[in-house]
């Protein structure tokens, strides 16, 4: 980085002058200030090492300091002549750019402001993608790193995923462009012409090693940093290698174990207090249970950024990014009941439930995806609501630790001959859930005689506001008669 050459520069020219301020060997000079401002985070920027030396002759005058708490920065007793300056900051390194370094003209005792800045969404789009960059496009940059020993991991292959719906003579049609670079011996990567003000899936892969598939939210303005650590992680097959998938066995599925270490605690939101046998697991991997005082240890976790699930019966599950590293610090979840989330769905739905069912009947009669009726469902004689899900085609109720079950739905053929199985996006009165809602769940929010009708829908045909950006699966959408 230039700024870091100029650094070394001046150091080695005049190190005394570089690392200390000592204005008692020097004659009074002009006071140089002024501001650093992180025009991506939209805030000050502290911590900045900041230089200014003398463009002639680096060794005739240089000094570093360091901006403050708000970012303001002062060199004084700068003596007449013409200056540069620049500044170094760890987000730089993230970034993968360096700011250009300023000119200045220092006459006699006259003060002079310079103000610094990290470039701003518009122009590092223009400086990584290009000038005829689009002006609605976006782009994520960000640096790889192993989870091993924190070092920048270079060669590795990051992807980037997202959902793309378009018209067409027949409905909704879904695409899942990607796009697909490798980092360089620092560890940076850049994907440009990414979407703006929407979600978008990053993975980074480098032979064995891999980090999950992590969602992002790329904002409005087009302009994401995000990093990742990798690491790797030893499959081991579980469940029934020879029954099908419409059969009472598990089916066969790949767990994902490692070296690694990760604990924390589970409360609940209102109250803080400890949620004992909430579940803590890696998804595709290890998983265990909080004791009294909310507290859980995963052993054998996959290093890497990983993607961390808790869940605890009658509390809405959460889903969060995981750096599992060997100096992991513990996490702190806490969770929301189910009561609070569906107060605000049942408000919604009072004042909209008429069009919905009327929509819902709507569907029905198009004939794609799968329905219940009130009636239907009262037929089946279900004691609490997932029952109705039992000996329906292409839907399975899958048993979890500790007695817990999860209600799936029917994909494609793996490798070991049985059907896949996914977690559908789970819809109450209009409003999405979670992928993670278990059948337990479903039994607390609402009861068998309370629901107006049911809609199933595999990974084809879903409605387009039953679409999860990223979801491979489908969806079940859950109507009340209130």
């Amino acid at each position: 980085m230039r700024l870091r050459l100029l650094l070394v520069a001046t150091l080695a020219a005049a190190p005394l002058q570089a690392q200390t301020t000592d204005t008692s060997r020097r004659a009074p000079g002009a006071v140089v200030s002024g501001a650093l401002y992180d025009s991506l985070a939209r805030a000050p920027l502290a911590g900045a090492v900041v230089q200014l030396v003398a463009a002639d002759n680096p060794a005739r005058f240089g000094q570093t300091v360091f901006s403050d708490s708000l970012g303001r920065y002062t060199v004084p007793d700068v003596p007449a002549g013409r200056y540069r300056l620049g500044f170094f900051h760890p987000v730089l390194d993230s970034l993968g750019v360096e700011p250009p370094l300023r000119e200045l003209q220092v006459e006699g005792l006259a003060p002079v402001r310079a103000d610094l800045a990290i470039p701003s969404p518009a122009r590092m789009r223009a400086a990584v993608c290009g000038a005829q960059t689009a002006a609605d496009a976006g782009l994520v940059i960000g640096k790889i790193f192993d989870a091993r020993d924190g070092a920048p991991a270079a060669k590795v292959k990051v992807t980037g995923e997202w959902l793309e719906l378009s018209f067409a003579p027949g409905g909704f049609v879904r695409k899942f462009p990607h796009l697909d670079v490798t980092t360089g011996d620092n560890g940076w990567f850049a994907l440009c012409n990414v979407p703006s003000g929407g979600t978008m899936a990053l993975t980074a892969s480098r032979g064995a090693d891999s980090t999950d598939r992590i969602e992002v939210q790329v904002p409005t303005e087009g302009f994401l940093r995000h990093e990742l650590y990798l690491g790797a992680a030893r499959a081991v097959v579980i469940g029934d290698t020879t029954r099908q998938a419409d059969t009472l066995a598990l089916p066969a599925r790949r767990v994902h174990l490692g070296d690694g270490r990760l604990s924390g605690t589970v409360v609940a939101a209102a109250g803080g207090k400890p949620l004992a046998g909430a579940l803590a697991s890696i998804v595709d991997g290890p998983q265990a249970r909080a004791n009294e005082r909310g507290e859980f240890t995963l052993t054998d976790a996959p290093l890497g950024t990983r993607i961390l699930e808790v869940r605890a019966i009658g509390y809405y599950p959460v889903r969060r990014r995981v750096d599992v590293l060997a100096s992991a610090t513990p996490v702190h979840v806490a969770l929301s009941t189910l009561k609070s989330v569906l107060d605000t769905v049942k408000v919604i739905a009072t004042r909209r439930g008429g069009r919905d069912i009327e929509a819902f009947h709507e569907r029905r009669r198009s004939g794609i995806g799968r329905y219940l009726t009130a009636d239907e469902i009262m037929k089946r004689h279900p004691i609490v609501s997932s029952d109705i899900f039992r000996n329906i085609a292409g839907v399975r109720m899958i048993g979890l630790a500790a007695g817990e079950r999860s209600i799936m739905l029917r994909g494609g053929v793996n490798a070991y001959g049985s059907q896949n199985m996914c977690s559908p996006a789970i819809f109450l009165n209009g409003s999405f859930l979670s992928e993670s809602i278990s059948a337990d769940d479903i039994d607390t929010w609402v009861r068998p005689e309370e629901i107006a009708g049911i809609e199933i829908y595999n990974d084809v045909g879903i409605p387009a506001q039953f679409q999860r950006a990223l979801s491979g699966c489908g969806a079940i959408v859950i109507w009340s008669k209130k």
